[in-house]
């Protein structure tokens, strides 16, 4: 797991200073290991967390034939299968180092063998015979990358923060990215919240010439996924074999790892798949919430460790510990977003930083088998689909009220407002003719939601700490076998998941299985109260920042809906998350902040 950066010049040599400040933005990525290559117009940049070949795994690295550059960023998961191939064809590794299969993969199939890959990454490749530079991001977006496109130079980062040193001049904000922040908790697609910074989109490379000319080539999509006609013992069977696979794929590395276990299905899975492999006991994490009248999971988390014997490090949060943690969870997502769990999720990534490098998290298994509520059929779904057509009744509505969208909104957001559903509505519209509503709405959180809100939380979140998250159930082919399941296996009634439940019964207790989906939550709401919220409405109203994208009086009307009615707290924490993120991107210049901070001494 590393950090990857890099530009391609029109015609200049890139700044090498600039360069050493770009890589410096990654060192939290990779803090082991650093490298800056400069060739006529490219110049590249790696930093390196040392997960595979500890000592040999430098990069940036060189083809077989020297005539390509690599950097990457993340896990190759079948490099031992890939090297055995590329051996027959002649190929000779001169590393241990898994990144290593990429530079083999494009020298025996160009941009085609990108699909031989099976993992996590994004990566660089500078192909000195043509001069041609390739970026390319995993199926699924696990592994984050950001593309700026001038008329004199493309620039490229694993975070928007390692991407604006290499930039002219800051670019300015881009309010439809705002506005989907706000509405959604995170903005999604091709566009980012600074205006001309986009994502490369997962399954997708993109190839750079001499003169900057791109060529986008999308090589995944899970749109080609047909439905299987398949009963539940023989896809119980299949995925016995599939998932043994991929388990032990991503068990591969050097250094010992844990798993974050929150005590729902996909988590407890994980700890059972991992502990029954390993001849030591698994490390666990799991948090709870001290004095918070919500339920947590925490007992039964501990619970399932005890049962499973693992190592279990269990964490009881503090209102102060998780309200100090916002700056610097805010500084490590690099992008707005407003996930809750971004918080506890940062305090356990430091927490098992101290021991380990590698992290495992269940991710993705909700959109793989179905078990959101929001996937199931019923008469809510098919009113909201008359009143907001275009997604099937499915992410029909927006965080905010449009009263209070109305009232508190600048004239920029208030603009923008009218298009925040409209990458679900595409998404949902993109879907073969014969899929059903559950696969639809699986879909769009697939290629929405998952990459860029909850992969973002594990990557950036572990990553603030040098830790690598894996996350087994976000491997295409798990996605795919999931997507392509028929609906009777996926729900049924009011219970999700169903397939995965039914497989797991020889591993899990049967009372852990059929436990309600709680979902992960965070008491924000509870805590958000007191002298604290107090503090946080004179900060609001006197904030420059907030006074250009709000109003005012909505601002103020917020605070008073919070002080009496407890009713305003997702509201306000967008608000305040926007004034620090502002504060520490765009007032600038970026610094590092502590692992603690008052958030109210960063508004003002």
């Amino acid at each position: 797991m590393c950090g990857i950066a890099g530009i391609l010049m029109r015609s200049n040599v890139p700044d090498r200073n600039t360069l050493e400040t770009t890589a410096q933005m990654l060192r939290h990525r990779g803090p082991d290991d650093f490298g800056i290559h400069v060739e006529g117009p490219l110049g590249l940049v790696h930093t390196r967390l040392s997960i595979v070949d500890l000592k040999g795994g430098h990069q940036p690295l060189e083809g077989p034939d020297g005539q390509q550059v690599l950097v990457a960023n993340g896990e190759i998961y079948n490099d031992p299968e890939l090297r055995e191939v590329h051996a027959h064809r002649g190929i000779q590794p001169r590393t241990r180092s898994d990144s290593e299969s990429i530079l083999h993969a494009y020298a025996l199939k160009g941009i085609d063998g990108v699909a031989d890959l099976h993992g996590m990454f994004a990566f660089a490749l500078f192909d000195r015979r043509d001069g041609s530079l390739l970026l390319g991001r995993d199926r699924i977006g696990i592994k984050p990358l950001f593309v700026a496109r001038l008329q004199d130079r493309i620039a490229f980062a694993s975070e928007i923060k390692a991407l604006l040193p290499l930039l002219p001049r800051q670019p300015d904000l881009e309010p439809g990215a705002i506005a989907q922040f706000l509405e959604n908790q995170f903005s999604t697609g091709p566009h980012t919240v600074f205006r001309g910074i986009e994502r490369l989109e997962p399954g997708t490379c993109l190839r750079i010439s001499p003169d900057l000319d791109c060529q986008s080539v999308r090589y995944w999509s899970a749109l080609n996924v047909k439905t299987q006609d398949i009963g539940l013992e023989e896809a119980t069977e299949t995925f016995e074999s599939l998932f043994n696979k991929v388990i032990r794929e991503h068990m591969r590395a050097d250094v010992p790892f844990g798993l974050f276990l929150s005590g729902g299905l996909d988590s407890s899975i994980l700890a059972s798949e991992l502990t029954r492999r390993m001849n030591t006991p698994l490390q666990t994490f799991s948090v709870g919430f001290k004095g918070a009248r919500m339920d947590d999971e925490l007992d039964a988390a501990t619970a399932l460790a005890k049962r499973l014997g693992t190592h279990h490090t269990p964490m009881e949060l503090t209102r102060d510990q998780v309200f100090g943690r916002l700056v610097h969870s805010i500084w490590a997502a690099d992008e707005l977003m407003r996930d809750y769990a971004n918080l506890p999720t940062s305090l356990l990534s430091e927490t098992a930083a101290r021991d380990l490098k590698v992290v495992f998290s269940g991710e993705g298994g909700d959109e793989a088998f179905a078990g959101y509520r929001r996937y199931r059929p019923s008469m809510e779904r098919r009113l909201k689909a008359l009143l907001r057509p275009g997604s099937g009744g499915f992410r029909t509505r927006g965080q905010w009220s449009g009263r209070q969208a109305s009232r508190t909104f600048g004239p920029a957001l208030h603009r923008a407002i009218k298009e925040t559903r409209q990458p679900f509505i595409n998404a949902w519209q993109g879907t073969p003719g014969y899929w059903s509503d559950i696969q639809r709405s699986q879909y769009t959180d697939l290629t929405t939601a998952l990459p860029d809100n909850l992969l973002v939380k594990t990557d950036r979140m572990t990553m603030g700490f040098g830790l690598e998250g894996r996350v087994p159930f976000c491997d295409h082919r798990i996605i795919e076998f999931g997507l392509s399941l028929p609906d009777e296996l996926k729900i049924r009634g009011r219970e999700g998941k169903h397939f995965l439940k039914h497989w797991a019964e020889s591993r899990l207790p049967a009372t852990h299985l059929r436990q309600p989906k709680r979902g992960f939550h965070v008491p924000i709401g509870e805590w958000l109260q007191g002298e604290f919220l107090d503090r946080l409405g004179k900060r609001l109203t006197n904030n420059r920042a907030v006074n250009e994208w709000f109003r005012p009086e909505g601002i103020s009307a917020l605070i008073e809906n919070q002080r009496r009615f407890g009713t305003a707290s997702r509201e306000l924490w967008c608000v305040m998350q926007f004034a620090i993120w502002h504060r520490l991107f765009v007032e600038g210049p970026i610094q590092v902040p502590r692992t603690f901070e008052d958030p109210l001494d960063w508004i003002i």
